[in-house]
């Protein structure tokens, strides 16, 4: 008897740390997101900018579009910006906007600074829509299929090497 209750400790010890090191073996930028394959949640945003179209579910039904969070107090959203302008430039893709906790006037100015890349915006000053959405942060990146299904996301700043590997390859095979 002694000598089981000399080895549950060790045992213990070896289940902790094994699910410790298959831990270490995943790729900690890699955030899954209970969402991929499923519909866009429901959310139903007012516009950014005055006058404009405001933006929702019903927008995501029809075409394959990449929806990008951000707000102008976000420093990698900065940096991703130029590939979102030049997405847009290149009309590769419609690109909406969810203005994510951020006052209306630093985000138009922001966009007025920087160019604008966005079909529709939606201003999210509460959160509530980004909540909805499983955002962790900006920015974020999800592309969106035909049915309005989430098909892909992004966590952190859009680079030139996610761009041309993952995102472009898939709007490529949700376009055809």
């Amino acid at each position: 008897m002694p000598r089981i209750l000399f080895l549950a400790p060790l045992a213990l010890f070896a289940i902790v740390a094994a699910y410790l090191a298959v831990g270490l073996t995943r790729d900690a930028r890699i955030l899954p997101s209970a969402l991929i394959d499923k519909p866009a949640p429901q959310f139903d945003l007012k516009a950014l900018k005055d006058g404009d179209p405001g933006f929702s579910t019903a927008d995501l039904k029809g075409d394959v579009i990449l929806v990008n969070i951000f707000a102008s107090w976000c420093v990698p959203c900065r940096a991703e910006h130029p590939l979102l302008m030049r997405l847009a430039q290149d009309k590769t893709i419609k690109i909406y906007g969810l203005n994510w906790k951020d006052r209306k006037k630093d985000a138009i100015a922001w966009l007025n600074e920087l160019g604008d890349p966005y079909d529709l915006i939606g201003h999210d000053l509460s959160g509530r829509a980004g909540i909805e959405w499983g955002v962790y942060g900006v920015p974020e990146t999800y592309l969106i299929d035909r049915d309005g299904r989430i098909r892909y996301k992004k966590v952190g700043p859009m680079v030139e090497e996610t761009l041309t590997n993952e995102i472009l390859p898939l709007i490529q095979e949700l376009t055809q």
